[in-house]
């Protein structure tokens, strides 16, 4: 099933790091944001999980959780968090079940070879679990403060919503 803007995301339930498990709805109440990265402990993969970790405190205050998701498995992600010293979790999705419900399994040519890869994506998913708004195939740099400022945006929503 495709996951679309303005659609509830649909059911999945995933390991992360810290031994928490993920689902469509244990976060119910509060944004989400999930990006899709191909691999730990490479150039741009660290870059932009620096990049998540550098704004964190931001995202909380903005009232989101923040989860990096690749195919790597925990042994990599514990080793990936520890490393950098990531404060939020890492999801293993080892069966690329969550990767391909996303649909950020496309085909990549490397050294001339064509091979299976994760598109770097990232899915903000609002606290009434509906996909608000989706980034694929996008670059690292700016792409963080992008992702913050439609958070910041979904919460002022919400308040006025509320108000």
């Amino acid at each position: 099933m495709a996951i679309v803007v303005n659609k509830p995301i649909p059911e999945f339930e995933a390991n992360a790091t810290s031994g928490i498990r993920v689902s469509n709805t244990s976060h119910l109440g509060q944004t989400l944001v999930l990006y899709f990265y191909p691999k730990d402990n490479t150039p741009g993969c660290t870059t932009e999980a620096m990049q998540f970790r550098d704004k964190y405190k931001d995202f909380v205050k903005a009232g989101a959780m923040v989860f990096g998701v690749s195919r790597d498995n925990m042994k990599s992600h514990d080793e990936f968090k520890s490393k950098l010293e990531l404060p939020f979790e890492l999801i293993a999705d080892t069966e690329e079940k969550m990767c391909h419900m996303f649909g950020v399994v496309k085909n990549k040519i490397m050294y001339g070879k064509k091979v299976k890869g994760i598109e770097r994506s990232t899915f903000l998913i609002g606290a009434d679990g509906i996909l608000k708004q989706e980034w694929r195939g996008l670059k690292v740099p700016g792409h963080v403060d992008e992702v913050l400022k439609a958070v910041k945006a979904l919460k002022k929503a919400a308040a006025a919503a509320t108000a």
